[in-house]
Order: structure tokens, then C-alpha cells, then sequence
């Protein structure tokens, strides 16, 4: 197993996530500000992403309303699959997802590490959230066993 893929194994808590418009150079919060999200890598290489907006609104009832229906999923982003390490960057090998859309993809992220810290940049793309050009970045945080909140 490469250093890369060792120091990536576990669970990591995301801190930030934005992106950049590359038409306007516009750096913007992918979910709104402080939205949660946790990303984990395990060694049989299976990994996911799971990232909810904080102001998430709860429905009214155990059934949700069509309406409540598209906030939730307005207001969340996940995906899992199985992951490569090449060099600087990881490769999400997409085979499930909140937009059936990604299943089958791959989605490769440009990272660094520590082995506390983790930084993706994502290469130039149309945003799965409204459409524009541009590139994400996403920092994260290992979470152990002081730091499970």
C-alpha cells in the first residue's frame, strides 16, 4: 500500500467547501455556509462522501411533501464507490449516488495530505449544483478518537 493511500485511511470531516466560477473568478460556498460533511476511506479501497447543508429544513410530517422532497435533496450531496491513488490525486470510482447521474463515473480529485489535514481540487468541470464551470475545493480534517464532534 503507497504512503498516500495508507495516510488516507479513515474518516475525515470536512471544514470548508467552495468553489470557484472560472468565468468570473467568483469563490462561492458549495452548500451555504457551514455545511457538514464527512468523507471516509477504508483499506479494502471502498470509499463515500455524505454532506448536508446546516439549515436543512425538517418536514412537517413523517411523509414529506413533494416540495420538502426537492429541498432535502436540493440540500445534501453524497456518493460511494471504490477509490485508486495516483500519485498527487485520488479517483472516485462512482457506483452509487444522490444523482444517478455520477453512478459509473469517475471523479478525480487533486489532493494533499499530512495525514491530519486533506485537501481536494477538483479539476475544471460543470457544477453538479447549478451548471457553472469551475473548480472545488474542499478541506478536510482526520477525525479520531478526541475529536468525534
Amino acid at each position: 500500500m503507497s504512503q498516500l493511500k495508507t495516510l488516507l485511511l479513515g474518516s475525515w470531516r470536512m471544514t470548508s467547501w467552495v468553489y470557484e466560477i472560472l468565468e468570473t473568478g467568483e469563490v462561492l460556498d458549495a452548500l451555504g455556509q457551514n455545511t457538514r460533511g464527512i468523507t471516509s476511506y477504508s483499506a479494502d479501497g471502498r470509499m463515500m462522501v455524505f454532506v448536508l447543508r446546516t439549515d436543512r429544513s425538517t418536514p412537517a410530517a413523517l411523509v414529506p411533501t413533494s416540495n420538502e422532497k426537492i429541498a432535502l435533496y436540493d440540500s445534501m450531496f453524497a456518493y460511494a464507490g471504490t477509490y485508486s491513488v495516483e500519485h498527487d490525486r485520488i479517483v472516485h470510482h462512482i457506483d452509487m449516488s444522490w444523482d444517478q447521474s455520477w453512478e459509473g463515473t469517475e471523479q478525480v480529485r487533486y489532493l494533499e495530505t499530512d495525514g491530519r489535514t486533506l485537501l481536494y481540487r477538483s479539476a475544471p468541470a460543470q457544477n453538479p449544483l447549478d451548471g457553472k464551470d469551475c473548480v472545488h475545493t474542499v478541506r478536510f480534517e482526520k477525525i479520531t478518537s478526541t475529536s468525534s464532534h
